[in-house]
């Protein structure tokens, strides 16, 4: 018996079970669908029954029915199935392949030949450029049209991609890809760069998180980035070994009778070259693989007692041990059973079991079964597989129920039922809570004002009644991180859905917002007057938002090491010429975003001690303006009030000077170049609550904060409760009393985690919500699938597309 169901494009089978009640978490798996069994009866003199827990060594799911003897041991008719289910498991299986390059001569020509190969299955593509001999940049070039093989395309005016193409292989049956580029041998190219890319899954193979350099001629060695005959080659994932037979040959000895004269000086170019290598080395791709999970769960007894059978079929290959414990209520809390245990059972780290399936007698998979306590709630577990990797079930642990009691939609809606009653009732206790701390800490300010008027109180009493309402605010955030999921949803007409009025900060709610700028923007030394000529069709493809790079001077030609936030002539061009690029983008429509960077500043002098932490400018701080729990630049301020970024000295903000001057200097951004609004970097870096001073102060049309935090993982997978880190980024934007947006980075890592592995389940969260900052607080959302911190600049165009879906509130 097998039905469909149709969930958005997603079609998939439902899968048979008998359970009705499983942890929330697998949503995509409750099905109403209530699917009969018939009941099996079995017994089996040779299973061993222990108090917490068994391991059976019967061959799965090849049943009996037989007599109980009389021993201790001896199992009784089992026919109640209470629980079976076939879970999928969609794993990355690591197949191991060879990349073969290869640099020779044609014969009987002036010709030289690079091939590039691959024995891995894929749609396998050259993404590749070239270095001319003139050239002192390290930027790609296109090469000659005589050098591309057919079928080349050209990516704008950097690089080239090409396809391999697909020939025999001789003895193993392995299909080889392959690519062939042939040039002069006098030419004036110094070196051949390249990546490689497989179109199916999207993995791109680079040196060391760079590109691959193939030198032509030997000068080009002292590259940090060079392959080739003086440096070893590598590759993710895999790794290239040293080139084991690379030839320099001289073009012609040098004038006869020349002596050393002692100096440094450059090479000579064209005085030698690359004679020839061949390399094959060994690389592992990651292709998706499909496999099963069987469970059932049946009662059996022993003489009086009774128990729960677990069995588990899989048809992994390799060794796959169960990572496993029981619980014993509803919150799913893991515990080890009571001893014995099953056989090839370890204990891990005091909280869980790690048993050895057996395998099959075919050898495609494995097996095994425990008996439980039939008291115990469930069964919880993960798999451990041969490869050192983890199977569970869409991101979250499996559950397993272990009685009926557990597996009713009567319990099931009741327990709904009872949950959002407590829900109902906490939530107005959080009211009558938050009243009585917002009134405590009150009173403690009033206190502090009243102290420091007589000045009785001495400075340490202050900073113990400071630490006190400390302790009061984080109260005040536990309660809103249990409350802020707490939703009433209207249905809004859909006449009512004109675009607002905006209100400080947060924009109209229907910005597309395209970021202006990527990683190596600034190389051009005149990327405003890029961006100006370029106004126009942006406005028309129908972005409402642009956002510009960080204008002012920086240690870092990218901008976010700012030096004298006053001097705008950066990398990406002059003072005049932004606000010339910002006026072309107010006339054809488009609102203008500044890249502001307030969480820290580089300094313009050193201290008595070496450290770099005074400043110069018209913002010429002393070390007070640095916070004092940085030990890399010995601030005199106060503790921060957010994570630190060790690269350069982090900005006290509670310093009532330090915030002055900012607001002066943002609303001088708004006045002198037009900026219409900002994109606030590293707001982890400092307290929520100052962002809102700074936005209160220069009144922008719209803002977003990049708080940018790591998902949560679990054995090396990403979890599929992702609440915790989407609640870090709700806490800020309330810490700014939700006077701007933050991109939200949630959707970001789980999309991608979806979209590369085919997990689709994971855009939803329990509740049916999308799964990010977007389904808890959508208003403050701000989607974007890459920016120039990710993604690779040769992949992504000029621009990066950020799309503010925001649904209004």
């Amino acid at each position: 018996m097998s039905t469909t169901t149709t969930l958005g494009i997603v079609e998939l089978p439902l899968l048979h079970h008998h359970s009705h009640k499983q942890n929330p978490r697998f949503h995509l798996l409750q099905f109403k669908n209530k699917i009969k069994h018939n009941r099996l009866n079995y017994s089996s003199s040779n299973k061993f029954i222990f108090n917490g827990g068994s391991f059976c060594n019967y061959k799965p799911f090849k049943v009996q029915t037989v007599k109980a003897t009389s021993t201790d041991t001896a199992l009784v008719e089992a026919d109640t199935v209470l629980f079976e289910e076939t879970f999928p498991l969609k794993r990355i299986q690591k197949v191991e392949g060879k990349i073969s390059v290869k640099l020779d001569q044609v014969k009987n020509t002036d010709k030289c030949k690079l091939t590039v190969a691959c024995d891995l299955p894929g749609k396998w593509i050259l993404h590749w450029g070239v270095n001319y001999v003139d050239d002192i940049r390290s930027e790609w070039d296109q090469p000659p049209t005589e050098m591309r093989p057919p079928g080349s395309i050209a990516i704008k005016d950097y690089a080239i991609e090409t396809p391999l193409t697909e020939i025999p292989s001789s003895g193993d049956g392995k299909k080889l890809h392959e690519i062939q580029i042939e040039f002069q041998r006098d030419c004036p190219i110094t070196a051949i760069n390249f990546v490689l890319k497989d179109e199916e899954t999207g993995i791109w193979c680079q040196h060391r998180g760079r590109d691959f350099k193939v030198p032509l001629m030997d000068y080009v060695h002292d590259d940090t980035n060079i392959v080739g005959a003086k440096k070893g080659f590598s590759i993710w994932p895999g790794a290239f070994g040293q080139l084991s037979s690379a030839l320099v040959k001289s073009e012609g000895p040098g004038p006869k009778g020349q002596e050393s004269t002692g100096k440094s000086e450059e090479p000579k170019k064209n005085t030698k070259r690359l004679e020839g290598f061949y390399e094959d080395c060994p690389i592992l791709k990651e292709v998706p693989v499909q496999n099963v999970l069987k469970v059932s769960v049946r009662k059996a007894q022993q003489k009086d007692k009774q128990f729960v059978d677990v069995h588990l079929e899989t048809d992994i290959p390799g060794d796959v041990v169960v990572h496993w414990g029981v619980c014993r209520d509803n919150d799913k809390h893991w515990e080890i059973p009571a001893t014995p245990h099953p056989p090839k059972t370890k204990i891990f780290k005091k909280n869980a079991l790690q048993t050895l399936l057996k395998m099959k007698e075919d050898g495609r998979g494995s097996w095994g079964s425990f008996s439980l306590d039939k008291e115990l709630k469930g069964l919880l577990f993960v798999l451990k597989l041969g490869d050192n990797t983890w199977a569970n079930n869409m991101g979250s642990d499996f559950y397993i129920p272990l009685s009926i009691e557990n597996s009713t939609d009567v319990k099931e809606s009741e327990s709904s039922i009872t949950s959002t009653s407590a829900e109902k009732e906490a939530a107005k206790e959080a009211v009558a809570y938050t009243d009585g701390i917002i009134n405590d800490i009150k009173n403690l300010v009033t206190g502090i004002a009243s102290e420091k008027n007589r000045k009785t109180k001495s400075k340490g009493a202050h900073a113990l009644i400071l630490q006190e309402i400390e302790k009061l605010a984080a109260e005040a955030y536990s309660i809103f991180r249990s409350s802020s999921v707490i939703t009433v949803e209207e249905d809004v007409p859909d006449a009512t859905l004109e675009p607002p009025l905006p209100t400080s900060g947060t924009g109209s709610g229907f910005e597309v917002l395209c970021q202006g700028f990527n990683w190596e923007s600034h190389k051009s030394g005149r990327w405003y007057m890029e961006l100006n000529e370029k106004a126009k069709e942006l406005s028309s493809l129908g972005f409402t938002v642009i956002w510009l790079p960080p204008p002012t001077e920086s240690i870092s030609p990218e901008g976010y090491m700012p030096k004298d936030l006053y001097n705008l002539n950066s990398r990406y061009g002059s003072m005049e010429e932004l606000k010339v690029v910002v006026k072309k983008f107010h006339e054809v429509g488009m609102k203008v975003l500044g890249d502001v960077v307030l969480n820290h500043r580089c300094a313009h002098y050193q201290n008595q001690n070496g450290i770099w932490n005074i400043y110069g400018g018209k913002l010429n701080w002393d070390d007070r303006a640095v916070v004092a729990d940085d030990p890399h630049f010995q601030g005199r301020g106060n503790k921060s009030s957010g994570d630190n970024f060790h690269a350069a000295p982090n900005i006290d903000h509670s310093q009532e000077f330090v915030r002055k001057d900012l607001k002066e200097w943002l609303c001088w951004l708004r006045k002198e170049i037009g900026y219409d609004g900002w994109r606030l970097d590293y707001v982890r870096g400092f307290w929520g609550g100052y962002v809102k001073d700074y936005l209160e102060a220069s009144e922008p049309y719209f803002a977003v904060g990049e708080y940018w935090d790591s998902l949560s993982y679990t054995y090396g997978e990403m979890d599929h409760n992702q609440d915790a880190h989407r609640q870090r980024i709700i806490d800020w934007i309330n810490a700014a009393n939700g006077t701007a947006g933050a991109f939200d980075v949630t959707t970001k890592g789980i999309l991608h985690s979806a979209l590369e592995r085919c997990e689709y389940w994971r855009l939803s969260d329990e509740k049916g919500k999308p799964p990010g900052v977007v389904g808890w607080w959508p208003s403050r959302a701000v989607t974007f699938i890459e920016n120039h911190d990710t993604g690779s600049t040769q992949v992504w165009t000029t621009f990066q597309f950020v799309f503010v879906t925001f649904i209004l509130p």
